[in-house]
């Protein structure tokens, strides 16, 4: 009986170290709140072009590059040829995988999230900061017609390679709201040239996101590699300790 309680234990346990946190009614990561990527390499932009696939007749692309002060990342998109009125609304994400070589668009796993935050709840776009980072349709809006295109500012994403916000190595995948994956596209560096931006969108994303916090160093943003990672170092150590000791009161039951 009691091999089992401590069982059950370490099960709730390493749940509770995968889960994401509720503040305040709104979901979270389990890393806390994606934070504002404020050295992104200005002049660096990468696109990603839909697949030319005969399974779906879906195309189209994004582009994002760093803001002009290196705060945040502005996305071109434009995606049209939508199958139908009746999917509607369609959804995109950045993914945390690259598209196999083969096109297959289930290659590219989970939606980027560095944060570890989940799908559920959907994403609150009065709240960015608490969806997760990949979750570009979540925070700036469903594809409610058959074409679509638009520019936002998002402060979250960044063309810095190497932390977990980065997207340069990733992929784009457009769903039909059901989630089926209707066609999907790698990012890669544009060498084409820089976006046509709106200053404006830059400025008045700007105002309206100000908090007056202090801006985080490299060291407060989390490096992970998306969905799949694990927990940072701190909190695999102390749920280990927590583990040994349950796994030790196994032992001397």
């Amino acid at each position: 009986m009691r091999a089992f309680s401590v069982a059950a234990s370490l099960s709730g346990l390493f749940a509770l170290a995968s889960s994401q946190a509720i503040v305040d009614g709104v979901a979270t990561g389990t890393l806390g709140d994606a934070e504002i990527i404020y050295d992104n390499p200005v002049g660096v932009t990468y696109t990603a072009t839909l697949l030319e696939k005969n399974t779906t007749s879906v195309r189209g692309y994004i582009s994002g590059s760093a803001a002009p002060n290196g705060t945040g990342v502005i996305f071109t998109v434009e995606f049209y040829n939508f199958p139908s009125t009746e999917l509607l609304p369609y959804i995109y994400h950045i993914h945390d995988q690259p598209v196999s070589s083969d096109g297959n668009c289930t290659t590219t796993k989970a939606h980027q999230d560095p944060y570890i935050r989940g799908e559920k709840p959907l994403c609150d776009p009065t709240q960015p900061q608490t969806c997760q980072v990949g979750d570009l349709s979540g925070k700036h809006g469903n594809i409610t017609e058959l074409s679509y295109s638009a520019q936002y500012y998002d402060l979250y994403a960044s063309t810095k390679d190497g932390i977990g916000a980065f997207f340069g190595n990733r992929s784009i995948v457009v769903h039909a709201f059901n989630t089926t994956r209707l066609n999907c596209a790698n990012f890669t560096l544009d060498t084409s040239g820089e976006q046509d931006v709106d200053v404006n969108i830059v400025s008045n994303a700007t105002a309206s996101a100000s908090d007056g916090s202090a801006s985080p160093t490299e060291s407060d943003i989390p490096v992970f590699t998306g969905a799949a990672s694990a927990l940072s170092s701190m909190r695999l150590t102390s749920f280990a300790a927590v583990a040994g000791g349950l796994f030790g009161a196994l032992l001397l039951a």
